[in-house]
């Protein structure tokens, strides 16, 4: 049986160690953050001049920015030496940023093993466990010994995403069990490799469980890798932990952007041109300043009212920050537990019930506040809010109880909403929350004041 062409796996190992000592990790990660802030040609200059192995140690780190364009810009002979000796799932991403004419000539230079192996990778869809996975891990037959399986490891570790964990198969290739480095070293030479194997029943992944899935597999069982496999049992790769670590500060750094009110940039702030930037952030900007113009109409339909009860404009800035605050509050709030996983879609009527007395109750502080506040400046003597003040106050109330009540109602539900028509809940942005929230506070601030202050100020 052939165990993940061991033999050719070797002499990738092999390679990597004649080239020389690949250096500690703090002088790899000051490198890159070096080569970072060298433009495509410089820094495919500087990779030319290192060693190779610390040449392909920078490259493997995801840390380092515009990957695919400085291998481009390396002789394709050279580039092809660094890219076989590279991590298969690393080749994957760096590829799929490559145009297509570089990838091409890149690709018919690989050496078939590694060729064939990012082919694999890249076809799975993103954002999925086969996506993030590695083929380079360590399996062996379930009728190795521990002596064995260590003087294997010796052999490959060196072309091994991780040796933590060591992959037992059975006869028809089928995913056994696993054994723990740990329980290895402590075992017995010439005893079985199933006699250091965890008892517990192993935790896997389909290659199209989504990352977000895989990760909480990860934290849950608390793993270093978890295996993927097809539906035949067989193995197909390992994801690691750091891979995750990886794939979910990307995830939370695009969502940070989407909830700023922007696209996600895709790229670190200081490498992503001038027009990408205005592009990026123009769209969302314009949708917003649309947003808002219907608060400008919504004021005018109630101009009339202005103009018989102008003290009710001191309190408009209070009233459309309050609501806005409190939704974006709420959108905050599911959104990150629907990334966590702590809510599914079913639970909108729950997330609903919650939300309306969590609303009324913070509605009702913000109004006594707004109402104590008015009565103080009216008792004090800082401003004069007329004859009918106490109405004005229980409109202020009223209305923010309102208000804010509606605001939390729209940003929980929006995510949902936006789940549900298989969007990005993060799309759901603070802003846009905001710009709801704004104008449908106006109409219920100005339809209160009409009920309470009819006959007096209106």
């Amino acid at each position: 049986m052939n165990f993940h062409n061991l033999s050719q796996r070797a002499s990738k190992a092999a390679r990597l160690l004649r080239s020389g000592n690949a250096g500690s990790s703090t002088t790899i990660a000051e490198r890159v953050e070096h080569l970072n802030t060298l433009d495509v040609n410089a820094a495919a200059t500087a990779l030319l001049a290192m060693p190779q192995a610390k040449a392909v140690a920078i490259l493997d780190r995801p840390e380092l920015h515009g990957a695919a364009a400085i291998i481009a810009d390396i002789p394709v002979e050279q580039a092809a030496r660094f890219v076989n000796l590279m991590s298969d799932d690393r080749v994957a991403d760096v590829m799929a940023e490559m145009a297509e004419e570089p990838r091409a000539k890149l690709f018919s230079r690989l050496d078939r093993t590694t060729a064939l192996s990012i082919k694999h990778l890249m076809g799975y869809p993103p954002r999925t466990a086969g996506s993030i996975m590695t083929t380079e891990f360590v399996s062996v037959p379930d009728d190795w010994t521990v002596e064995q399986t260590l003087s294997h490891i010796r052999v490959v570790e060196r072309s091994r995403e991780t040796v933590y964990a060591i992959y037992v198969l059975a006869q028809d290739g089928t995913l056994s069990t696993v054994v723990t480095l740990r329980r290895l070293l402590t075992g017995e030479a010439g005893a079985s490799i199933l006699s250091v194997a965890s008892k517990e029943g192993i935790v896997c992944a389909s290659p199209l469980m989504s990352q977000e899935d895989v990760a909480r597999l990860i934290r849950k069982h608390d793993l270093l890798a978890l295996p993927v496999i097809d539906d035949r049992s067989h193995i197909l790769g390992i994801v690691t932990v750091d891979d995750v670590i990886d794939t979910m500060i990307a995830d939370t750094t695009e969502d940070a952007h989407k909830f700023g009110g922007m696209e996600a940039l895709g790229k670190p702030y200081m490498t992503i041109g001038f027009p990408d930037m205005i592009r990026k952030r123009a769209g969302w900007l314009a949708a917003l300043f649309l947003g808002e113009m219907l608060t400008a109409s919504a004021m005018q339909h109630f101009e009339g009212e202005l103009e018989k009860a102008v003290v009710l404009t001191l309190f408009i800035p209070l009233i459309m920050s309050s609501g806005g605050n409190s939704g974006s509050q709420a959108t905050s709030l599911i959104i990150r537990a629907l990334a966590l996983g702590e809510l599914k879609l079913s639970d909108w009527w729950r997330v609903l019930l919650r939300e309306i007395p969590t609303g009324l109750t913070l509605g009702c502080i913000l109004g006594a506040i707004g109402f104590l506040r008015l009565t103080v400046w009216q008792q004090a003597g800082f401003y004069d809010y007329g004859e009918h003040w106490l109405l004005v106050g229980a409109t202020v109330f009223a209305a923010l109880v309102g208000i804010v009540t509606f605001g939390s109602l729209a940003g929980s539900m929006l995510p949902f909403v936006l789940q549900r028509l298989r969007l990005d809940p993060a799309s759901a942005s603070a802003p846009f929350v905001a710009t709801l929230v704004d104008v449908s506070g106006l109409v219920i601030y100005f339809s209160v004041a009409l009920v309470i202050l009819s006959g007096t100020l209106l």
